[in-house]
């Protein structure tokens, strides 16, 4: 792994750093970049912003790794009532939600979590729109996807994601991918140790490539999560191979990076949907996304030093 991603990594589980972070001159410019805020007005109007461009949003309520029961009731309502102001706004039809397992509980009780998901579904149901469950880190791979089963026996739509970084995660899509299943396919995110993931960006590529051909061929309704120019390209180039025409699949791409590629494409006639976090729990999302590129780090990094 590269040595400044595995320190951005390691410093995202950091308490004394995230406090540093949290009150450095600059920090705020950088997650209002990559943040669309803290409230659920933020959210939506950020949903609104994007839908007035032609593109489409997957939110995400940040938290993670809760540990007590309240904390994940507190979560539970926030989707319930995102979901109730998109239905109220009209724009269910644009916007579906994200959810981490651990910020319902998983690691409290792997129930509790899959029952709060199910809240959340069958409101995101209610209001014309979805559920996509996000990965993470490896020890939660099996569960997170049992749970995704569990959710699709009474809402086919609910979306599973795979990380090409894996190595078992080919196995993974041929197991997903079957006619109408949607899968977000994303590289990965996350500190993981050599025997389950692999550690050079090249094979990382590689593995996103396979995964979206088996996808592609399975049937699946592949989310193509990724800013790489390159890998944009091949995944469409794939895509028509199957003979896919545009709305047959869609490209995911991040709030706040490379939003002129996002409205390129979407002017391109490609459906575009942005991964738009909000809540007050950004830190460990902003290290992720800083670990992913070293372009943001460098923007980060200049932000942290400047005094206006």
């Amino acid at each position: 792994m590269n040595p400044l991603r595995s320190l951005i990594l390691a410093a995202a589980g950091s308490d004394a750093i995230r406090k540093a972070v949290a009150t450095a001159p600059g920090t705020r410019s950088v997650v209002d970049r990559f943040v669309a805020g803290e409230s659920r007005a933020d959210a939506v109007a950020a949903v609104a912003a994007l839908a007035d461009k032609g593109l489409y949003a997957t939110l995400d309520y940040l938290g993670e790794d809760t540990t007590d029961t309240e904390l994940a009731e507190r979560t539970v309502q926030a989707y319930l009532k995102l979901l109730d102001s998109l239905h109220q706004e009209g724009l269910g039809a644009r916007a579906e939600v994200s959810v981490k397992l651990s910020a319902l509980g998983q690691r409290l009780d792997a129930k509790l979590a899959v029952d709060n998901a199910f809240r959340i579904c069958a409101a995101a149901e209610q209001c014309g729109t979805t559920v996509t469950v996000d990965m993470e880190d490896h020890t939660t791979t099996d569960a997170t996807l049992g749970a995704v089963a569990e959710l699709r026996e009474a809402w086919p739509s609910v979306g599973a994601v795979v990380q090409s970084y894996l190595r078992r995660t080919e196995a993974d899509v041929d197991a997903l991918a079957a006619p109408g299943s949607r899968v977000r396919l994303v590289k990965g995110a996350y500190a993981e140790p050599p025997e389950v993931a692999y550690a050079h960006a090249h094979d990382v590529d590689l593995g996103f490539v396979r995964c979206a051909n088996r996808l592609l061929a399975g049937g699946g309704y592949a989310m193509f999560g990724t800013h790489d120019p390159r890998l944009i390209e091949i995944a469409g180039d794939r895509a028509r191979a199957h003979g896919r025409a545009p709305g047959e699949y869609e490209f995911q791409l991040l709030y706040g990076v490379r939003p002129d590629e996002q409205v390129r494409l979407a002017a391109a006639g490609e459906t575009v949907r942005v991964y738009v976090p909000y809540g007050e729990q950004w830190y460990g999302y902003l290290m992720r996304r800083l670990a992913e590129r070293p372009a943001n780090a460098a923007f980060f990094l200049r932000a942290l030093v400047s005094t206006r």
